[in-house]
C-alpha cells in the first residue's frame, strides 16, 4: 500500500525545484501556436518533462496524463495528471497567478492534489484522508451563504465559444446578484483559491483533465463541493466545472445549471 502522506511530501519538493527552475529559465524562452490563443513555450515542456521524469522515479508503475504529451504511458492501477504551466499566457506576460498542477488518480479516484502558485510562492496540497493544506497550515473554504457578499470567480472561454452566449447570461447574473466577478486566468489557482476561502464559487466550461484535477481535489477536501453544471461528476472528463464553498453551493449552482446545465 502506498503512503500517501510520505510521496506527496516528495512530489511537493519535486515541484518546488521544478518551479525554481520555471524562475532560472524565465528571462528566455520560446512560444510555439497550438491553435487560437493557445500557447505552449519551451519552459512549459521542459518543465513537464522534468516533472514526469521525478514522478516515474517516485512511483515507477504510474502512467501519466499530461498536457503537452511528454509521456504516453499508461499505468494499470496509478497515473498523474500533469499541468506543467497553468496559466501559460500569464507567463509570458508575466503576469500573476500561473501554477505547477498535479494530480494522482488510483484507477478513476482522484487521491492527491498539489498545485504550487509560482508568483506567491503558494504550495496548495491535499491527499486521500488528509486535510487541505497551503504552505503547511490548514486551509478550509469559506462559510458565506449570501449572493450579496460572494466573491466569485471564473474563466473565459478562448477555443470553444458554443456556449458563449449562455456563459455571458450566467455572467450577468451573477455580476447583478453577487459581490464581483474575478478572471485570474489559472483554473488550477482559482480552484485553489475557492479552497482557501478567498473566493466562494468558480465556473468554467471547456477546460481539461489537467486544468481541474489537483485543484478539484484540493477544493474537495477542503470541506468544498465540485460538480459540472448537471451535478454530476464527470467534471474531468467533459471540462464543465463548478466549485463552491458548501454553504452557498446550492444558490451558485441554480444559476449556473439553469444557464448552462442539461445540454452540457
Amino acid at each position: 500500500m502506498i503512503d500517501l502522506e510520505q510521496l506527496g511530501k516528495k512530489v511537493c519538493e519535486l515541484v518546488h525545484q521544478t518551479a525554481e527552475m520555471i524562475r532560472t529559465e524565465r528571462e528566455s524562452f520560446e512560444i510555439e501556436i497550438k491553435g487560437q490563443s493557445d500557447f505552449v513555450t519551451s519552459i512549459d515542456k521542459m518543465s513537464e518533462k522534468k516533472l514526469v521524469a521525478g514522478l516515474s522515479m517516485l512511483l515507477p508503475e504510474s502512467g501519466f496524463i499530461a498536457e503537452e504529451g511528454t509521456s504516453q504511458k499508461v499505468g494499470n492501477v496509478y497515473n498523474w495528471i500533469i499541468d506543467p504551466i497553468d496559466g501559460t499566457t500569464n507567463f509570458i506576460h508575466n503576469v500573476a497567478p500561473y501554477a505547477i498542477s498535479v494530480a494522482l488518480m488510483r484507477g478513476k479516484t482522484l487521491v492527491m492534489g498539489i498545485v504550487y502558485e509560482i508568483v506567491h510562492n503558494e504550495m496548495f496540497y491535499a491527499h486521500e484522508n488528509s486535510a487541505a493544506f497551503l504552505n503547511g497550515c490548514e486551509i478550509s473554504v469559506s462559510k458565506n451563504f449570501t449572493h450579496q457578499q460572494a466573491l466569485v470567480a471564473t474563466g473565459f472561454p478562448y477555443t470553444n465559444f458554443d456556449k458563449i452566449d449562455k456563459y455571458f447570461e450566467a455572467m450577468r447574473e451573477l455580476m447583478e446578484k453577487t459581490s464581483g466577478i474575478r478572471r485570474p486566468g489559472s483554473a488550477a489557482t482559482d480552484l485553489c483559491y475557492i479552497a482557501c476561502g478567498r473566493y466562494d464559487a468558480f465556473w468554467e466550461y471547456g477546460l481539461h483533465a489537467w486544468d481541474v484535477a489537483a485543484g478539484a481535489f484540493i477544493v474537495q477536501q477542503a470541506g468544498g463541493r465540485v460538480c459540472d453544471f448537471n451535478g454530476s461528476n464527470t467534471y474531468i472528463n467533459n471540462g464543465n466545472i463548478i466549485a463552491c464553498n458548501a454553504e452557498y453551493f446550492d444558490k451558485f449552482y441554480e444559476i449556473v445549471n439553469r444557464h448552462l446545465g442539461e445540454n452540457e
